[in-house]
């Protein structure tokens, strides 16, 4: 799997809300989705946020990988930072999309794998 950070001018994250009928749904998440055969993850990374939230990557880095183990699945988190993209982000599958401070990620329900990468987030964004 790979997910996006994206931040705004105001250093505000971006999350995505999963659908009712998603596992999990109602949850938050960071956009991104499942690498496919023969993908790279910079290129599935460009593919899921062009499919899920309507923006062109054009830069982006990674920045960490979190495995996670659910009691029916194993996943690893390819985590990257978006440094450079166009258009406005949407939730260009009907899913409500919503910016918010690094501090207040853990207002919001997310999948267990993601509270990971959570931690790491505000650990660095810490002064």
């Amino acid at each position: 799997m790979v997910i996006a950070i994206i931040f705004n001018a105001n250093q505000q994250i971006l999350i995505a809300q999963r659908q009712s009928h998603q596992e999990k749904g109602g949850a938050w998440e960071f956009p991104g989705g499942k690498v496919e055969v023969n993908e790279s993850a910079f290129a599935a990374l460009q593919r899921e946020l062009r499919e899920e939230i309507g923006i062109e990557v054009s830069k982006a880095e990674p920045w960490t990988q979190v495995e996670y183990h659910y009691p029916h699945k194993s996943v690893l988190l390819d985590t990257w930072l978006v440094k450079e993209f166009s258009g406005t982000p949407r939730g260009a599958e009907g899913q409500p999309i919503d910016w918010i401070a690094v501090a207040d990620l853990t207002k919001r329900e997310f999948p267990e794998g993601n509270k990971l990468v959570i931690e790491k987030l505000l650990a660095e964004s810490k002064p």
